[in-house]
């Protein structure tokens, strides 16, 4: 008999449980002596209200009550407080001030080292007041908040979300191309940002290169200009006039040393309408905490108020004061370096960026390779995303398909233009008519392949139903012995697929390597900052170098 904890769930043993006991009366203590007051919500929720904050987080845990509504455990406390204002305290004049501390249940799907699925958030929802004042005071909190918690080492990134969705909304692009836009900033992802706005540009769309360099502007107050400078002269800078004056007053009270204006910080909420913040220790693969204004979400439920609040994972808070207690002084920054094809090349770039790689060439049976200010982790282009995700690398290079595939959040900053191959669907020669049946009469298709996540991807982008196979080798014997009845597997020449008489009947994609980084790393440690900026002009060099006819 199995009496172990349910994947994702975990026992608190008397030790730690004081800690963090002492911990959260610390907090909850601090919100109290603001003004703060406590609340409770239900730990089931009616999916409707989860559903219309936008990009709330997956719950594992879905079904019917007795009365046929579909519930969910709660994953997120901020909209069900925004429900129980806007329903329950309607009437009410305000404003309001809510603490809590709440399980909440969240599930990352293929997420690695996403396997903690219950968690304790704790927060704050400041509501009725708005403008910079009311933001300076939540800010305020949170900082107050990680310093009696114990979190010596720590960053808040700032932004607003003000400047973003006026610059979207003036490109006269279609909602689509603007939910993808979107997308790029909550994934991080800097390269599918510049290629949509390139692809926007082409078509006669403006502004778009407004968007690619707001997503560039970071720093301290000059940082703000920038963004203005950016903005002003599109009529899209109104939102910066409160957001700088949050700023100041932040910095009149001696925070300016924890505080790092970075306009590409989103949260994977879609209800923020100002101020966002998001705050990260070195090391730790995740955010400590989040937070904003989002001043149209109770409106969404019933009566409308200005709101901003904060919340913070007390399991993420405990980890980065364990990792600050065991993280050497002037720790050496950690590169996850490829091995395969894409060696040669990284190594090359690694290099041409000014770093040392001696050793690294012929590392021998050596899986780190060890360098002054430097560390080289050598890894399998698969494994890559899950050591920088999990915190082990600072950084690293792969393919954009082992990105897709290991599905991990990372912050994807520079396509270096080498380690190109093609993602392809194919099958046997002659036998589209009996793949077109098959699919008539059971309704979906088997495909054979050694990457699951992109092919299930591919075929869900086209409506078509799959079931994925998967193997290690030798994917074109699926088809040819029945297994399946198509494959989606890498080509260069297409020489394999001809000698086993198999055809291409579409592209998937064309991946190269790309240069990418730990989410904290990237917003703590500039030396990542400064590597990606290297390598992204090397890759400029070398797109020049192809369009002038020259080799890579």
């Amino acid at each position: 008999m199995n009496y172990m904890t349910p994947q994702g769930f975990r026992d608190v043993l008397a030790d730690e449980a004081i800690e963090r006991e002492q911990m959260v009366r610390r907090v909850q203590d601090l919100f109290a002596q603001a003004g703060y007051v406590p609340i409770e919500t239900p730990t089931l929720e009616n999916m409707a209200v989860m559903q219309k904050g936008g990009r709330v987080p997956a719950s594992p845990f879905k079904f019917f009550d007795a009365q046929g509504n579909l519930v969910t455990m709660r994953p997120d406390v901020t909209l069900q407080v925004a429900r129980m204002c806007a329903t329950r305290l309607g009437d009410a004049p305000g404003p309001f001030r809510f603490r809590y501390i709440q399980r909440v249940f969240r599930e990352v799907e293929g997420q690695a080292g996403a396997d903690a699925r219950e968690k304790k958030q704790i927060g704050i929802e400041c509501i009725g007041p708005s403008g910079a004042k009311a933001d300076a005071e939540v800010l305020r909190l949170f900082v107050g908040a990680m310093n009696v918690a114990g979190v010596a080492d720590f960053k808040i990134s700032i932004a607003t979300v003000g400047v973003l969705r006026s610059l979207l909304s003036a490109t006269g692009a279609s909602e689509n191309w603007k939910v993808q836009v979107l997308d790029a900033f909550h994934e991080s992802n800097f390269v599918k940002l510049d290629q949509l706005c390139d692809q926007a540009e082409s078509r006669g769309l403006a502004y778009t290169d407004a968007i690619k360099r707001l997503a560039r502007v970071r720093g301290g107050r000059e940082a703000i200009d920038e963004a203005r400078m950016i903005a002003a002269d599109l009529g899209c800078a109104s939102e910066l006039d409160t957001f700088q004056e949050t700023y100041e007053l932040l910095c009149a009270e001696g925070f300016s040393n924890l505080l790092v204006v970075d306009f590409s910080v989103m949260s994977s909420f879609d209800y923020y309408t100002g101020l966002v913040f998001e705050a990260f220790a070195p090391g730790l693969g995740t955010p400590l905490g989040s937070g904003g204004r989002y001043d149209n979400m109770l409106g969404i439920y019933g009566v409308a108020r200005p709101a901003a609040g904060f919340a913070f994972y007390l399991e993420e808070v405990q980890a980065a004061i364990q990792l600050a207690e065991d993280k050497p002084e002037d720790a050496p920054l950690r590169i996850a370096v490829p091995k395969g094809s894409l060696n040669p090349d990284a190594i090359e770039a690694l290099e041409s960026a000014g770093l040392d790689v001696s050793g690294l060439e012929h590392p021998g049976r050596a899986l780190i390779i060890s360098n002054p200010g430097v560390d080289y982790i050598i890894v399998r282009p698969s494994d890559a995303p899950a050591f920088v995700a999990l915190g082990a690398a600072d950084c690293g290079i792969c393919g954009e398909d082992s990105l897709i595939e290991a599905g991990c959040d990372v912050v994807e900053l520079v396509d270096l233009r080498f380690g190109a191959c093609r993602f392809i669907v194919a099958e046997p020669a002659g036998a589209g008519q009996q793949v077109a049946e098959h699919y008539r009469r059971q309704g979906s298709l088997r495909v054979a392949t050694k990457y699951p996540g992109i092919a299930r991807e591919h075929f869900e982008q086209r409506g078509i139903q799959v079931e994925i196979v998967k193997l290690h080798g030798n994917i074109e014997l699926g088809p040819l012995t029945g297994v399946s009845e198509c494959i989606v597997d890498i080509t260069a020449t297409g020489t394999t697929l001809r000698e086993n008489d198999l055809v291409i009947t579409d592209e998937v994609l064309s991946s190269t390597a790309r240069f990418f980084a730990n989410t904290a790393s990237f917003r703590t440690d500039a030396r990542v900052r400064d590597l990606a900026g290297k390598l992204y002009a090397l890759a400029q060099e070398r797109d020049l170098k192809v369009t002038a006819g020259g080799t890579k």
